[in-house]
């Protein structure tokens, strides 16, 4: 069972000014000196995202764990989370680029730090860990990091070895989080980093959300008629924001090979602005006949009902993917999924028991896999689903990540 936030009763013994010795969720961590730890999380924005995602589950798991938590951003909708739990929020423009504006935040964060006595700086992006970095050099603040993505190196010799410089803030934490086997690799085969350094945890999904048995048939019934999905066809579910890379297109060109009017693709995700890219797939709909079969759709606010009315869902993403999320809840509904054999879909997916795993940016190779993945009879289904909901529930759990992130921080309150 994911952990409670407001939890009622504390078996632990606390400090005086009630700070506490152990974590109450997590009875194998202790905290170093017995006092559970301030820990500052600093992100650009709350607005959506997997970086996001993670700052605010860790620090709803820190603030249950008897922990102080504390974040700043340039805030945005996840920050009613913050306040929901009276977790502090602290307004800094995190997100900007600029060197001044780093330098200023950077001034701003060490009186922070000095102020509420922080004693963990946790970085989970590249220019609000610079004015981390550097907070935490002034004040002696343990400073640690999460790597969120294979971040690009730019293009020629100068833009190469500027933008790895600029990479590296992530890489020299006192502890590198890697949110996937894929993402420990790019770190260590690209940064100077002691590998010692580097803690593998994977990211994890709320299972108290995807549960097949937590959606109720009156939000299957809702989103049903929302979207004006028909009976008797079979969903096949791309959810992803319109950006090329993550293979939109693939999957329109692996339906005009597959040739079957009689299923619905949708296209689930906004364009973030991307018009063109969006009038681009609309023609290419158009062009391939398949108007009456691809549907595209903005944002969806019930990924849990999404999952559990489709029939099999697919990332088609010819760019790695640094975990790849949506495939991990899908499974965790139960459902058969099709990934592109690039990134951490290697290991998030058992490859032929829950998973069709096909090479990236070919349609070919998605439509046949489409194909055996509509066929299935309703005991093969039903068999995969259970091999998925299991696997998911072994390794890919918020529980998990919260409570091997909690063990990072007891680490680092230990002496240097």
């Amino acid at each position: 069972m994911d952990f409670d936030p407001h939890l009622t009763t504390d078996p632990f013994p606390r400090n005086d000014d009630g700070s506490a010795t152990q974590s109450t969720h997590w009875p194998g961590i202790r905290w170093q000196g017995g006092k559970a730890p301030t820990v500052l999380q600093v992100v650009p924005t709350l607005v959506t995202g997997g970086a996001e995602r993670g700052c605010i589950d860790m620090a709803l798991a820190l603030q249950a764990a008897g922990g102080t938590p504390l974040v700043a951003s340039e805030g945005g909708p996840m920050v009613r989370e913050l306040d929901r739990a009276r977790i502090p929020h602290l307004t800094l423009p995190l997100a900007s680029k600029n060197p001044l504006t780093i330098r200023r935040n950077a001034r701003r964060l060490a009186a922070i730090i000095r102020e509420h006595k922080v004693d963990i700086v946790h970085a989970r992006s590249r220019a609000p860990a610079w004015s981390a970095w550097l907070a935490c050099r002034a004040t002696g603040t343990r400073y640690m990091t999460t790597f969120h993505a294979p971040y690009n190196f730019g293009s020629g010799p100068v833009g190469g070895r500027l933008k790895r410089w600029y990479n590296s803030v992530m890489a020299r934490g006192e502890r590198v989080i890697a949110i996937s086997g894929f993402i420990r690799d790019h770190v260590l085969g690209n940064y100077p980093v002691d590998p010692e350094r580097v803690r593998l945890i994977h990211r994890g999904i709320d299972r108290g959300v995807f549960a097949p048995d937590r959606v109720s048939p009156a939000r299957l019934v809702t989103l049903a008629k929302q979207w004006n999905l028909p009976d008797d066809r079979p969903v096949i579910l791309l959810p992803g924001r319109l950006t090329r890379w993550k293979g939109q297109t693939v999957l329109i060109d692996a339906l005009a090979k597959l040739g079957r009017k009689d299923v619905l693709a949708l296209l689930v995700g906004s364009d973030q602005g991307r018009t063109g890219y969006r009038e681009e797939l609309e023609n290419r709909i158009a062009a391939a006949g398949l108007r009456g079969a691809v549907r595209m759709t903005d944002h969806c606010s019930d990924m849990a009902a999404a999952y559990l009315l489709s029939t099999v869902v697919v990332s088609a993403s010819r760019e790695p993917e640094a975990f790849g999320r949506v495939i991990v809840e899908a499974q965790a509904m139960g459902k058969p999924v099709i990934v592109s054999a690039i990134g951490a879909f290697q290991e998030t997916v058992i490859p032929g028991e829950t998973a069709w795993v096909v090479p990236p940016d070919d349609p070919d190779a998605l439509a046949h896999a489409l194909d055996e993945a509509l066929s299935l009879t309703a005991d093969q289904r039903e068999a995969i689903g259970a091999r998925a909901m299991a696997f998911v529930a072994d390794r890919y759990t918020k529980d998990r990540m919260c409570a091997e992130t909690l063990a990072v921080y007891a680490e680092l309150l230990q002496p240097r």
